[in-house]
């Protein structure tokens, strides 16, 4: 597949409901700078954990991937993928677009750009795997708890989410970390319009959807996690029973 094609789809803006990461225009300019200023490689290296649990064959949803430091990650596997690449900021989502026109080895995928938020997926569209890089942990409460029961019912029953975020390993986490958290809600917050103000309870969310997790690794001294659900047993069964 030639790295300049691609389709995109985008909604009119005015149509999509505020949430908070559509305030990332703000930010799209340094926003990767920052990243590397004050976490090294260390968000990069999370979310390129996760590659190996992509399928070798299928469809790909990735939310909130930014400026596309991931989608290059994917690309590189070599794996078939066909891949929906979802943003609800427009600056970050050219940004990515640009990054995948740069990208120039050869390679077996299709992307498609969409702008907009999980509200902007199809009802019959379903994927193999769902990519959630440093997205959740903009969302408070409730609005979280809409976003994954939206993303869980676009997920095959055997299907795998990949998550990576801000996930302190030690609990009370240190008190650097507790500072830097503070830091980033501020800071976002104010910039950015996200509402969350700290992190969530990712656990108790995706048992309460039917996830558990089959693999974990941890970056950054352990403030950064990189986590592979899956659906239980029990969970997948119901999924078919409801298709059947």
């Amino acid at each position: 597949m030639p790295a300049d094609a691609y389709l995109c789809i985008e909604p009119h803006t005015n149509l999509l409901p505020y949430l908070p990461d559509s305030g990332f225009d703000r930010v799209a300019p340094f926003y990767d700078r920052l990243a590397h200023v004050v976490y090294g490689r260390a968000l990069e290296q999370a979310q390129q954990a996760l590659m190996p649990y992509l399928p070798r064959k299928g469809r790909v949803l990735v939310i909130g991937g930014g400026s596309g430091w991931v989608l290059g990650q994917l690309l590189q596997t070599g794996r078939q993928l066909e891949i929906l690449y979802l943003d609800a900021s427009p600056a970050m989502l050219r940004r990515a677009k640009k990054r995948y026109r740069r990208y120039q080895p050869a390679h077996p995928c299709t992307v498609s750009f969409r702008l907009g938020t999980e509200h902007s997926l199809q009802p019959h569209e379903q994927f193999e795997a769902v990519l959630t890089p440093f997205l959740l942990d903009l969302f408070p409460p409730p609005r979280l708890q809409q976003l994954m029961a939206r993303l869980a019912s676009a997920l095959v029953p055997d299907g795998s989410w990949l998550f990576a975020d801000f996930w302190p390993l030690q609990q009370p986490p240190p008190r650097w970390q507790r500072l830097l958290l503070r830091s980033m809600y501020g800071f976002f917050g104010l910039v950015s319009g996200v509402q969350a103000k700290q992190l969530p309870a990712y656990g108790a969310h995706f048992r309460a959807l039917g996830f558990e997790e089959t693999h974990s690794s941890s970056f950054f001294k352990g403030m950064v996690q990189a986590k592979v659900f899956r659906r239980k047993a029990s969970a997948q069964l119901t999924d078919r029973d409801k298709k059947g």
